[in-house]
């Protein structure tokens, strides 16, 4: 049988007080997401303490490992207040004394440290001017001879107002009233050399004494391995079933690749790579189908993406529909609807321009044209989705960059299919467009399995023949002088250059280069250049007359925010000079470095750092100076930062993994996700009760929230 419904916290008992503590550690409770006995079951511990064995004061101040635990005698207890105010208490045992010190501390605390009371405490002991001694322990008051536990004793996450005795308290009592039932069969659990989920999680909250500590603390024992599996199978099972879901859904079939994709593909300055022509057969085979297409096409800087999703509009408007390109910043969109329409309009496709900064008349006629169906190919930004866009007959939905968009954002795009379908059995509002996300960024293998496993994915893994290679250094700011005539030389050389900042108000905090300052130093330092200035303050108008001039070759040397950080497309732009690159994340900066290296001349990407840097900082320009392998770069992103950058607004509204590690558990990703297709792909009764139960236990409802 299914798991009944998780059964909802009590509520507390009212009572003549107005501070209602029970009240008060159920809202604190929640605020950690445990809301029932189940959530308070799966929450584990974060690490243990060995609170197993006591060792003399004398000993614990030669042992070699500084955190123990002792036992002893208050004998003084004072509230000192130089060098600040503190309570200071020495305990005395036969061995020896040490002193325990409370920087913030309550005043019963000096009452319930009285002389004379025993105290055991545990903590980081450490060697003062006064002898040994520990900084906020941990302690309590015991009775001589009070017993030890016999297992290690673990430590939760915890929140304001909530004790670790309370927590396992709380946990303690939920563990005697839930239903244990395994959601796996012994067979399953035989397959995959799993332990059972009850004796894996009594387990981790009760350690016993011979457990292996190391394991427990890496999650390598069968017990972590058992919840990690667990909740990535919830994952899996998730998302592949919103998978299976979406090809229920009706969508318009593009089937014909006809005069304008043929006339496309001959006028093309350039032949398609191999990796291009992969990833379009794809596409094509996807669209051709009467469900939606839901693909991912990542592909590094610079590896033709923009003209793949141009054939798959071609390839819509062939077949008598509209598509639309929606891009998260006006520049970008800007570059995407001057290269396409060049491509589209000698073909006689009409062309739609909608973004914010348009003139009320312009908007008005792109709006018009929009809703007759006589512009078959809309480009545009976040302005397409405002409730005054209709389309005539929508059948392809392209999102670039479709990480910086929200999920209600993309979701609203969809919504705007046309009024007729190509299955009549299908209610104009059940019609969903063919959708494809492209994101320059690319995605390890780990998060594709894990969370994008409802998409379809392709890759674009080459580049384009006659990409010259892009050399980076990283250079101490010390040597700005130097970066600035090399910048001089570069551009007496016809090159232009990208110098950019990361923000455009002073912050003395940071202590960051701004872009309006260092514009204004090389104003000054390069007289006989043209230097332009573009960040997201100035107006659309403004920032277009920038770019256009940039893209003319009237700018030398172009001063940016990040605002050029993808689609700005220079080939003369050979130098690029980032500030503060200590400060950017690693797909951020590989990203700017692809605005170079487009044309025929070498190209060098200058990373300008402040010492001294972090280990984390290091390690992102030692990469960047190492690879200029977009997969390899995300792939070392993803150990340095996790997961949460790279999902971007995808992980709204979808839990994020609690236990497993993307970066060492990909052989269990491996095993999940084969037995979710397993789950799926036979659905007999007992399966189909294991995938109700599984869910129901591990998201309770929260797969709901499935990503468009």
């Amino acid at each position: 049988m299914p798991e009944p419904t998780r059964k909802q916290l009590p509520p507390p008992k009212p009572g003549k007080s107005a501070k209602a503590p029970a009240a008060s550690r159920e809202t604190r409770l929640a605020r950690l997401g445990l809301r029932t006995e189940l959530d308070l079951v799966l929450h584990l511990p974060l690490r243990y303490e060995d609170e197993t064995e006591i060792v003399t004061i004398h000993q614990a101040s030669m042992m070699a490992t500084s955190v123990a635990q002792i036992e002893g005698i208050v004998t003084a207890c004072d509230i000192q207040y130089r060098p600040r105010r503190q309570l200071v208490v020495t305990l005395a045992d036969d061995s020896g004394q040490l002193m325990m010190r409370f920087l913030n501390f309550y005043g019963s605390q000096a009452t319930q440290l009285a002389i004379g009371t025993r105290v055991r405490a545990r903590g980081e002991i450490r060697h003062g001017f006064f002898g040994a001694e520990v900084v906020h322990p941990t302690y309590k008051v015991v009775l001589e001879g009070a017993p030890l536990p016999s297992a290690l004793t673990p430590v939760y996450p915890s929140g304001e107002g909530l004790s670790q005795i309370f927590l396992r308290k709380s946990i303690a009592d939920a563990m005697q009233k839930i239903a244990w039932r395994d959601t796996l069969s012994q067979a399953q659990l035989a397959t995959y050399q799993l332990v059972p989920f009850e004796a894996a999680v009594r387990l981790l909250h009760n350690p016993p004494p011979e457990v292996d500590e190391g394991a427990l603390e890496d999650r390598s024992h069968p017990a972590w391995v058992r919840m990690k599996f667990d909740e990535l199978l919830a994952q899996q099972l998730s998302l592949k079933r919103a998978q299976v879901a979406r090809r229920a859904q009706n969508a318009r079939a593009l089937p014909l690749i006809g005069k304008l994709s043929d006339a496309f593909l001959k006028t093309l300055p350039f032949t398609l790579t191999a990796a291009q022509q992969r990833v379009m057969t794809e596409i094509r085979n996807d669209i051709k189908a009467s469900f939606p297409m839901q693909r991912l096409l990542q592909g590094d800087v610079g590896s033709g993406k923009t003209v793949v999703a141009a054939l798959a509009a071609a390839q819509a408007i062939d077949s008598g529909f509209q598509a639309v390109l929606m891009a998260p910043t006006e520049i970008l969109a800007d570059q995407h609807f001057r290269k396409i329409a060049g491509w589209m309009a000698p073909l006689g496709i009409s062309v739609a321009w909608l973004t914010g900064s348009l003139k009320k008349k312009e908007k008005r006629e792109s709006l018009e044209r929009i809703a007759s169906g006589q512009a078959q190919l809309v480009i545009g930004t976040h302005a397409l989705i405002q409730e005054t866009v209709q389309f005539s007959k929508l059948g392809l939905v392209i999102v670039d960059e479709q990480h910086r968009f929200g999920v209600g954002q993309r979701l609203t795009l969809r919504q705007k299919s046309a009024t007729e379908s190509s299955n009549p059995e299908a209610a104009a509002s059940d019609i969903v467009p063919h959708q494809l996300m492209m994101s320059a960024t690319p995605i390890p293998r780990t998060l594709a399995m894990t969370y994008y496993a409802d998409l379809e994915i392709s890759v674009i893994d080459e580049l384009p023949p006659g990409r010259t290679p892009i050399v980076t250094r990283s250079v101490d700011q010390n040597r700005r002088e130097e970066v600035i005539e090399r910048v001089h030389a570069a551009a007496q050389e016809g090159r232009q250059v990208y110098w950019v900042c990361p923000l455009i108000e002073e912050s003395e905090a940071l202590q960051l280069q701004t872009a309006t300052e260092t514009y204004a130093m090389l104003v000054e330092a390069l007289p006989d250049l043209h230097i332009g200035l573009v960040h997201g303050r100035l107006k659309p108008l403004e920032k277009q007359a920038v770019m256009e001039s940039f893209i003319a070759g009237e700018i030398h040397v172009l001063v940016a925010t990040t605002v050029i950080e993808v689609g700005v497309d220079v080939p003369n732009a050979s130098l690029m000079v980032i500030e503060h690159a200590e400060r950017f994340g690693l797909s951020q900066l590989h990203q700017l470095r692809g605005r170079v290296g487009r044309g025929l001349a070498a190209s060098v990407c200058l990373l300008l750092y402040q010492s001294p840097l972090g280990p984390i900082a290091k390690q992102r320009l030692m990469t960047m100076r190492e690879t200029t392998d977009g997969f390899e770069i995300a792939r070392r992103d993803l150990e340095i930062r996790g997961p949460g950058e790279f999902l971007g607004a995808r992980q709204s509204g979808q839990a994020m993994l609690r236990f497993a590690d993307l970066s060492t558990d990909q052989w269990l990703v491996d095993q999940a996700s084969a037995l979710a297709d397993e789950l799926l792909h036979h659905p007999t009764p007992e399966n189909v009760i294991t995938v109700e139960t599984h869910l129901a236990r591990w998201l309770a409802g929260r797969e709901d929230f499935l990503k468009v």
